[in-house]
């Protein structure tokens, strides 16, 4: 789960790792008030979404003035900022960052996430901050330094120490970068996060370290045992199928296809959508009920695929395990009942109960295409494909 800047920085806040003086604003009128509260000029107006690459889409703005503090905020304010990350889509902007100006004489990244192949958290840091850390590492390795931590001893001051001192910094400024490394370190691991990031960590003519930005993402795993975490993520759009999906305990991804998938486990998840691009379609989402679905959650899978408009065709593909298929079915023809559907719905059921599951399809009137096998369910798409119901 993302968060704000404007949230991130609150947590780095209680972290002891410095900040800018901010003020969120959702009005022009409160973007002028924080502006005028902050007192010095000028201020930065940052738009507040996401997705990164704000700054070179338009979504950072430096103002001198009140009049450019008004016309900065005007331009943002209930916008759709479209950055390199958010695709041609792009994301509401209906909240603003105003905050105070810091003359860098210098800037670092300084960012900790997992290294999935060593299976440990890794501190990464580089002196070319302010620029992406992926392109950054692509085309000069040498200049990002990469540190892993045990998870049994933590992040200890010597092993953050040495890779400032990598950078060829002075002594006094390598200190106070360890200790921020080490703050960064108990706020991800104290919020179960996945990446935190301060891109770019400004140096000042005096020595004092600022992260001018900040990036927090929490693992959706673990959300269960952060409910304080849990709510930042309300400013999310109401209406976002995510979010619906994951109210409702079930794993959905909004893609950018046309046919709806409904699963039981990631792999066959993964699978599924496969098939669905052999048959020469695109999968409109990735939505794994899991192994313990109910026929409740079933149907309300259901709806969330159903209030997708881009979907002209749903593929349910279940193997029968923990989550019968007489249960799949159960609350697949409750659901197609209750919500009227009029899309075509391909159901492969493979595993325990088939057959019930099989006789509760074929009684509930709705007319779903059975599928004997994933070859079969292949040529049932493309048959839609061919009276034109995906184009």
């Amino acid at each position: 789960m993302k968060i704000h800047e404007y949230q991130a920085k609150d947590l780095f806040g209680r972290y002891g790792i410095p900040v800018p003086k901010g003020v969120v604003a959702r009005t022009v009128a409160e973007a002028l008030s924080a502006a005028e509260a902050l007192g010095g000029r000028p201020v930065i107006v940052k738009a507040q979404t996401y997705a990164g690459g704000r700054g070179k889409a338009g979504g950072i703005r430096v103002a001198h003035t009140m009049e450019e503090v008004v016309a900065a905020a005007s331009a943002l304010i209930n916008s759709n900022l479209v950055t390199a990350q958010t695709g041609p889509e792009g994301q509401p902007v209906d909240c603003l960052l105003v905050e105070e100006a810091v003359r860098a004489a210098g800037e670092l990244y300084v960012g900790i996430t997992i290294d999935r192949s060593k299976k440990r958290p890794a501190l990464i840091v580089s002196g070319s901050g302010g620029v992406e850390i992926e392109r950054l590492a692509a085309e000069s390795p040498e200049k990002v330094i990469v540190e892993h931590i045990d998870p049994a001893f933590g992040l200890r001051l010597f092993q953050a120490s040495a890779v400032f001192f990598g950078l060829d910094l002075p002594g006094g400024l390598v200190g106070s970068l360890a200790s921020l490394a080490l703050a960064l370190y108990r706020l991800f691991t104290a919020c179960d996060c996945s990446i935190v990031e301060i891109n770019p960590l400004a140096v000042t003519e005096d020595g004092a370290i600022k992260a001018l930005d900040a990036k927090v993402a929490i693992d959706d795993n673990a959300l269960f045992r952060q409910p304080e975490l849990t709510a930042l993520g309300s400013a999310r759009p109401e209406n976002s199928l995510e979010a619906q999906g994951r109210k409702a305990g079930l794993n959905y991804i909004k893609l950018k296809g046309n046919v709806g998938c409904m699963v039981n486990g990631a792999g066959l998840a993964m699978a599924t959508m496969d098939l669905i691009k052999l048959a020469g379609a695109e999968p409109a989402n990735f939505l794994d009920v899991g192994g313990g679905a109910t026929s409740a959650m079933v149907k309300e899978g259901l709806r969330i695929l159903l209030s997708d408009p881009d979907v002209k065709l749903l593929f349910v593909n279940i193997f029968g395990g923990i989550l019968r298929c007489d249960t799949l079915a159960e609350g697949l023809a409750a659901g197609a009942k209750e919500l009227a559907i009029d899309l075509p719905v391909i159901v492969r059921l493979e595993g325990t109960n088939k057959e019930q599951g099989q006789k509760i399809l074929a009684a509930s009137g709705i007319g779903f295409i059975p599928a004997a096998g994933l070859k079969e369910a292949v040529e049932c798409i493309q048959a839609e494909m061919v009276k034109g119901r995906l184009t």
